[in-house]
């Protein structure tokens, strides 16, 4: 069982609570935004065990959010963590709110997250609701994936490639539709581009080969001609 499948049965607890939920966002396993403005910033952490681990992430991750939740799997005999008075203790002190998900997926409350005053971090905080926005749909479940997390910027960086496949093209010509084409372009982070000419792009080989990896990603983007 890995930590990916408390994902689902998580998220779908949140979005009951009107939560917008997206996976694998500045290393959280799970943020979730509220419709509000300022909305209101819930991260979750997924562990298999109710765990030291899981509380020191879940402390890692207070200054940049409202409220921490911690999830893992119910024990089968019911002898887990998650019925130690001293465990569940420590998480109501710190503020931490406490989901245990059975093996039919079922989500449990088992201490619901108390409002504290942890030191902020508005830099931090500010860039995980900023990926949340820009990242198209929810293409990463939450929980520890070894593969490459598609960020927004991964996900801006293929649809300048897609853009490409019908010719070379100058950062001006993408820009209207990608605002920040220049900018991948002349950075090329993946090694996806190469200049032919002052000021015109082109795909490399790296680049056709990471559209037919992620055909899912730059096909729902928009092209431009």
């Amino acid at each position: 069982m890995l930590e990916t499948s408390l994902y689902s049965p998580v998220k779908g607890f949140l979005e009951g609570l009107g939560f917008a939920v997206k996976g694998e966002i500045g290393g959280c396993d799970l943020l979730a935004l509220s419709a509000d403005c300022p909305p209101i910033v819930v991260i979750c952490e997924l562990k298999l065990q109710f765990n030291l681990e899981l509380i020191l992430q879940g402390v890692d991750r207070m200054a940049a959010s409202d409220e921490v939740w911690l999830a893992a799997c119910m024990s089968v005999r019911g002898k887990g963590r998650e019925t130690d008075a001293r465990f569940r203790n420590l998480c109501r002190r710190l503020g931490f709110g406490l989901l245990g998900v059975s093996a039919n997926g079922q989500v449990h409350v088992l201490l619901s997250p108390m409002a504290m005053a942890p030191r902020r971090d508005p830099r931090r905080r500010s860039k995980l609701i900023d990926e949340h926005r820009r990242r198209q749909g929810d293409p990463v479940a939450g929980g520890g994936s070894r593969a490459p997390i598609m960020t927004a910027y991964r996900q801006e960086a293929l649809a300048c490639a897609a853009a490409l496949t019908h010719g070379p093209k100058r950062p001006r010509d993408l820009k209207p539709g990608m605002p920040n084409a220049p900018e991948i372009l002349q950075h090329n982070v993946y090694g996806w581009f190469v200049r032919i000419d002052r000021g015109v792009y082109d795909l490399t080989a790296s680049g056709r080969e990471a559209l037919q990896r992620w055909p899912q990603h730059h096909q729902a983007l928009a092209a431009v001609d």
